[in-house]
């Protein structure tokens, strides 16, 4: 069989058990919660936790549902529903988890690639800045700002920019997701702490490689610290950055939850947070899933750029 092809099924495999180690992982523990889904949903309908159920309605639901069935079974249906990409009905609403998560998807996808957008602009040039910085003190500052960034907390600086941008200077919608002028602010959220990461990890990787021997040799030649920095080091030190932003592309899904609540976007977080606080097994489950789906396409993604980047990676995955 020919390395690449070789090289291509394994991933392909590595990726498939990732997303079924997610859903396994997801359906033990939510399966392990004491508490019954169909109970709160009754309880919910009736007005509250306090609320008379009917044991034979609840009976009843527990059985269109299958949550009657033993647990090997309910995994096994389940588990062979989602590889059809049937993730099941909603306990909470009845309607499909698919419909359900593919409806808010597109509000949550277009806030994290802005999100993405920004802060892989600014966290370069910020990096960029504290390379070609040479006064010592200005350097210091520009490297310290990302240690700041990342110590924002995203729902504080969120409250902030709506104090200031929306309520005193009224120039972004403080709620709603209508429209270009309501992802400004959630995205700006999101984008600090993220930026701050990869200008953090790319600036410490610009002066490991300035101090190189080939950037020392391109110095005595008479090359300017601009020509160095762009020609010689960016792409090299490149690859530490390009690795953390697939992992921070994770971090924004998970951090839209927070950020969509305190904006009040009607997307995958508020699907999210309806769902764990009604322990909406099929939601969560399928939500599971979307997250181990992106984490492995961004991964094969991130892991296509590398060659890319440095051609001294080709041989070594070729090689493989």
């Amino acid at each position: 069989m020919p390395g690449g092809l070789a090289k291509a099924l394994r991933r392909a495999g590595q990726a498939v058990f990732v997303v079924w180690a997610a859903f396994t992982g997801a359906f033990v523990a939510l399966y392990l919660l004491p508490s019954d889904p169909v109970t709160l949903m009754l309880a919910q309908k009736a007005g509250g936790d306090t609320a008379v159920i009917d044991p034979a309605q609840a009976a009843q639901l527990r059985t269109a549902y299958g949550f009657d069935r033993p647990l090997w079974e309910q995994y096994l249906t389940l588990l062979g529903r989602a590889v059809t990409g049937d993730l099941g009905a909603s306990v909470q609403t009845g309607e499909p988890v698919r419909g359900l998560i593919l409806g808010a998807l597109p509000q949550t996808a277009a806030l994290a690639a802005f999100a993405l957008l920004l802060a892989l602009a600014a966290g370069v040039a910020l990096a960029l800045l504290a390379g070609l910085a040479r006064g010592g003190v200005l350097r210091q500052i520009l490297e310290s700002v990302p240690a700041a960034g990342v110590s924002i907390p995203s729902f504080w600086l969120g409250l902030l920019l709506l104090q200031l941008l929306a309520f005193h200077w009224p120039l972004f919608p403080a709620t709603g997701g209508d429209g270009f002028a309501s992802l400004v602010l959630p995205a700006i959220t999101l984008a600090v702490p993220t930026a701050a990461i990869v200008a953090q990890v790319l600036g410490r990787s610009l002066r490991e490689t300035l101090g190189e021997p080939y950037v020392q040799l391109a110095r005595a030649k008479g090359a300017s610290r601009t020509w160095i920095l762009f020609r010689h080091a960016l792409r090299n030190a490149s690859l530490p950055a390009v690795t953390i932003t697939g992992i921070l592309v994770g971090n924004l899904l998970g951090g839209a939850v927070v950020v969509e609540t305190v904006f009040g976007r009607h997307a995958l977080g508020s699907v999210t947070v309806d769902a764990v606080s009604n322990q909406d097994l099929p939601v969560v489950l399928g939500l599971v899933v979307l997250a181990a789906v992106v984490y492995v396409v961004v991964s094969l993604v991130v892991e296509a750029v590398y060659p890319l980047l440095d051609p001294r990676v080709r041989p070594v995955v070729s090689a493989r």
